[in-house]
């Protein structure tokens, strides 16, 4: 579980993101991301235990800087207004495929999979979509990974094209997959969940739900 006092400075933020009031609250800061990483580390430390490939992983080497890019941004608002950790073998800056928290009060999630890989990366999802359909549709319509991700894989207008990429014919049983540019899936977490003890077993849970998509996807980029 993460403490009320995590969520209370990010609504905080939300409604003071500016430098001297960050300043002023530094120590704040410092506490919830120091309870975040915590929370993040039971996480590892029990879903390796279904994930091998994550057993030396730190969370520190898995969560994001508050601090905003703003450079190319219309909003100049100098942090993020949540913690995020990627959970992955190869860290937060890793290109294989991974698990993501978010916290955010409002807008929490957990889930994972790959955002917007390279153009070589995209071509061999794709073709291992293509030719292993049966076993990607089998992961993704499998009992375990539909009750916890009730929406399937997400396939908004930034996640998918409109025709099927050159190659592939319309009629290709697995085209409405084949178009997609992401492959991630997320399911909503509720600010009331966040304090409850079960917390760490909900996110864990939620993760072995999607340890075969990880799986299968990062089979195919190697």
């Amino acid at each position: 579980m993460l403490q009320q006092s995590t969520l209370q400075f990010l609504k905080q933020l939300k409604k003071n993101n500016n430098k001297v009031w960050f300043d002023s609250n530094r120590r704040k800061y410092e506490e919830a991301k120091a309870d975040f990483a915590s929370f993040t580390q039971i996480v590892i430390d029990s879903f390796c235990k279904t994930d091998a490939t994550l057993s030396t992983i730190k969370a520190k080497e898995c969560l994001f800087r508050i601090n905003r890019d703003v450079r190319f941004a219309k909003d100049k608002s100098p942090y993020k207004t949540n913690m995020a950790a990627s959970i992955n073998a190869g860290g937060k800056k890793s290109t294989r495929a991974g698990y993501y928290i978010h916290l955010e009060p409002g807008q929490n999630f957990v889930g994972g999979g790959i955002w917007q890989p390279m153009p070589d990366e995209l071509k061999k999802l794709r073709q291992e979509v293509d030719y292993n359909f049966k076993d990607f549709n089998d992961i993704i319509n499998s009992k375990k990974f539909k009750s916890v991700y009730t929406k399937g894989l997400s396939d908004d207008g930034e996640m998918k094209l409109s025709r099927p990429p050159k190659g592939y014919d319309e009629n290709n049983p697995a085209i409405e997959f084949i178009k997609l540019k992401s492959f991630v899936a997320m399911t909503s977490i509720t600010d009331e969940q966040l304090t409850d003890k079960k917390l760490a077993s909900t996110v864990v849970k939620a993760l072995e739900a999607l340890h075969p998509l990880i799986v299968f996807l990062n089979h195919a980029m190697e």
